[in-house]
């Protein structure tokens, strides 16, 4: 894989870490900004939302400018927006900052994602994206974590200057590491604005988009709700919920990395196997969580199918949308974040109910099921493309 990938990656490795650590620092925010933990908590579905939003607006604002300069001001923007939350004393500037993080962080997966596909060979898409989002994987694993532990020790400002810091070599790797002869074509020379909207209107899209969004629900319901989970039902420390994280981040990792090598020829093979096993796996991790080891093997798995089914029907939107080389990336970037949002939501409901920490296990589940219900009757929109769509 070209090396301007890895580069790519990096700055979603530091987004992937703004975006994912909250859930350790809410209790500390809320504290020191005056404010419950239940209002700290619209930090993150108000970040998701952003991304949803800014995914298609960042990706048409930046059209006319040069990739390389988009990039990287996508990526400054979001350091800024850090450092400017890490001095406020106000809620309601900080909630600000999140979402101009959120639009900044949209338009950069936005181009990045469409950038990533042109780095490469058209039947190479999977693979492109796998490197790119190993980024956000890399952050459940490492970056997650390390936030909590800084935020720990030092507060949870020091977690956001060091995501404005992990921006800076991004951005430095961007701006000499991603030449401009590598770039996708001026978009005044493709297709009009209005044509590459007109893309949605396709059924193979919308449907890939869908499916999509429902499976990252499902992956977003239950991470987002693993701590009580693993310090109520499975009686283990405190300490044990980063073990956890780590476990379902390496897990991820490993499950794009796979896909990522059957993604882009054999499509139908990874969804056909991993989705009755992602189905099958949520309720067995409900009905076995109160057992550490059965507890720490399954969310490793749980991860890596989540991922590999996750990261393929994203990449089936990139093959859908080659019609929109602008916006193709930014239709990718809803469908994800559109699930990140309504999945943490759906599982909240189920807290109150019978099943208690185990709801959002069998809520994601539930999201699992309807793919897979409305997936089979179009199975057929799952498959690899003739050679010469997919080139086109």
């Amino acid at each position: 894989m070209p090396f301007p990938l890895y580069l790519l990656a990096l700055a979603v490795f530091a987004m992937g870490t703004s975006e994912f650590m909250l859930a350790g620092l809410l209790p500390d925010i809320a504290s020191d900004l005056g404010v419950t933990v239940g209002a700290a908590g619209v930090l993150t579905p108000a970040f998701a939302i952003g991304m949803v939003l800014g995914a298609p607006l960042m990706a048409a604002l930046a059209r006319h400018w040069p990739v390389r300069s988009s990039l990287l001001g996508f990526v400054l923007v979001f350091s800024a927006a850090h450092a400017v939350g890490a001095v406020n004393s106000s809620f309601p500037v900080l909630c600000t900052t999140r979402m101009v993080a959120a639009l900044a962080n949209a338009g950069f997966l936005a181009v990045a994602l469409t950038t990533a596909t042109t780095l490469v060979p058209a039947d190479k898409k999977g693979r492109a994206l796998a490197v790119l989002l190993s980024g956000t994987t890399v952050a459940t694993i490492a970056g997650v974590p390390g936030g909590s532990v800084l935020g720990a020790l030092l507060g949870w400002r020091a977690t956001f200057w060091a995501v404005a810091a992990l921006c800076l070599p991004a951005a430095v790797g961007i701006l000499t590491g991603i030449p401009v002869r590598r770039m996708p074509k001026n978009p005044a020379d493709g297709p009009p604005l209005r044509a590459e909207f007109a893309q949605l209107k396709s059924p193979r899209l919308l449907l890939v988009m869908l499916l999509g969004a429902l499976v990252n629900a499902a992956t977003f319901a239950s991470f987002t709700f693993l701590a009580p989970i693993v310090t109520d039902t499975a009686g283990l420390g405190e300490l044990w919920v980063s073990v956890v994280l780590v476990l379902f981040g390496a897990g991820s990792f490993v499950g794009v990395t796979v896909a990522g090598r059957l993604s882009d020829k054999r499509p139908s093979l990874v969804i056909a196997a991993g989705g009755p096993l992602l189905l099958i796996g949520w309720p067995t991790l409900a009905a076995l969580a109160a057992r550490p080891v059965a507890l720490l093997v399954l969310v490793f798995v749980q991860g890596a199918l989540s991922f590999a089914l996750g990261s393929t029907l994203i990449t089936r939107v990139l093959y859908e949308a080659a019609g929109a080389p602008v916006m193709a990336g930014s239709y990718a970037t809803a469908a994800l974040n559109i699930g990140a949002a309504a999945g943490p939501l759906i599982a909240a409901t189920t807290l109150g109910s019978a099943v208690g920490d185990l709801g959002p296990l069998w809520a994601s589940g539930l999201l699992v099921a309807t793919a897979l219900l409305i997936a089979f009757p179009s199975r057929g929109v799952l498959t690899a493309r003739r050679s010469s769509e997919a080139l086109r």
